[in-house]
């Protein structure tokens, strides 16, 4: 069984692939599951509007005595016009400044709703180039805005710690923040939960689709659930481009209209950005849970292995609160992940984010607990110096503004 063990531990599929092609199962099913649904869903009518419109092509062309050949080079003709972005119905033109500008808004965003397109080739080719700045200087946007966000949602849940800590008779009356927070246990230990802040990104996307589709349903004529599935497909930056707002010839108050149509989609890409990643870090957690039922159970020297370096930071279903804090003194025993503790088992991995990176996790739990507390962020982290110590991208913004400590510690 111990030899058995030893030969698992070798074996090239660990916890992170083990996670990863848990991951591509789980998204090839879910994939299948919805081209299932959506298949079921939508061929019946596919199929009956097809059929309605050949009746239609065939009346016509009976009635009016023209050929179905040159009828359908006729459509063809049509078809390549509202490619160009010409209607029958008199729309605003598409390549004013404020056209031009609702335009470059959703190549950057990635929304990308299709109706307006280069049709020349120097606009083919400057796109590209200013694509690739855009979109990335776009995405540190929403990066930024999701750190700001996080630490704004921080706060307000401290403060209400400290208000419920008061009550309860757990925190001197005249508490103030500041250094005299370390001699407080109850605070000491505290850290924002990312189901807690999940859930207020979640009610602050739908109270912010909701206003949103009102703002549509009432000034571009669609019907409330229309205007939800637009906001969606916006916010989301997935960008259809069947329901496209701002596109009629005038507006009444129509200067307004548009500075909140810009807002409406700043904010909501924005939130549901956030939202994305807050749920992306459950999502793991959850991959984590299920990883963990199929750990190796072949011997007893194991299950103290693994109960001795349980993940520490990690967010499992049914997981109780913390119970204690990482001391002061455990900050230089662990400076690498060779040293008996696996940063993937973590919250958030951080070799996945930065490869090479070496964390101690007695420290970067410090470091989460002294965000959460109004402490200055002026703590040396004992890392390797490889320009990416500190993580990038959305998760490593995650790992340091949230945390949540299973009971495993």
């Amino acid at each position: 069984a111990a030899g058995s063990c030893r030969r698992r531990r070798l074996a090239p599929l660990n916890e992170d692939n083990g996670r990863f092609l848990l991951l591509a199962a789980l998204i090839a099913a879910y994939l299948s599951a919805g081209a299932t649904v959506f298949s079921a869903l939508e061929s019946p009518s596919e199929a009956a509007a097809q059929l309605r419109w050949n009746r239609t092509l065939h009346n016509f062309s009976r009635i009016f005595n023209i050929s179905l050949p040159e009828l359908r080079a006729f459509l063809r003709s049509y078809e390549a016009a509202m490619a160009a972005g010409i209607r029958v119905d008199a729309l605003r033109p598409r390549w004013d400044f404020p056209g031009a500008f609702y335009f470059v808004g959703t190549v950057v965003s990635t929304i990308g709703f299709g109706m307006t397109t280069p049709a020349t080739v120097a606009g083919k080719v400057f796109l590209i180039v200013y694509g690739l700045f855009g979109c990335a200087g776009t995405i540190l946007f929403f990066n930024l805005f999701l750190e700001r966000i996080i630490s704004l949602l921080a706060f307000i849940m401290k403060a209400c710690h400290e208000r419920q800590l008061r009550r309860s008779g757990l925190l001197p009356p005249n508490f103030r923040r500041g250094p005299a927070v370390s001699g407080v246990g109850s605070l000491v230990g505290w850290k924002p939960s990312v189901y807690h802040v999940m859930l207020i990104l979640g009610i602050f996307a739908i109270t912010l689709s909701c206003c949103a589709s009102a703002m549509y349903t009432a000034v571009e004529g669609w019907n409330y659930v229309d205007s939800l599935y637009y906001c969606f497909v916006t916010f989301s930056t997935i960008g259809f481009g069947d329901f496209v707002s701002s596109q009629n010839a005038a507006y009444q108050n129509q200067g307004l209209y548009r500075f909140g149509n810009f807002m409406f989609i700043l904010m909501g890409v924005c939130c549901i950005y956030s939202l994305f990643n807050v749920i992306s870090i459950v999502i793991k957690q959850v991959l984590n849970w299920v990883l963990k039922k199929f750990e190796c159970r072949c011997c007893p020297k194991c299950h103290k292995s693994s109960a001795r370096l349980g993940r520490r930071n990690a967010i499992t279903p049914g997981a109780r609160l913390r119970r204690h804090n990482i001391s002061m003194d455990a900050d230089g025993q662990y400076d690498s992940d060779t040293d008996g503790r696996r940063l993937s088992g973590e919250m958030i991995s951080m070799r996945e984010l930065t490869a090479s990176n070496k964390v101690s996790l007695a420290i970067l739990q410090k470091q989460l607990s002294e965000t959460a507390n109004g402490y200055p962020r002026n703590v040396c982290i004992n890392t390797r110096q490889n320009g990416f110590s500190a993580g990038v991208g959305a998760l490593a913004i995650m790992n340091n503004r949230l945390a949540e400590t299973s009971d495993s510690r």
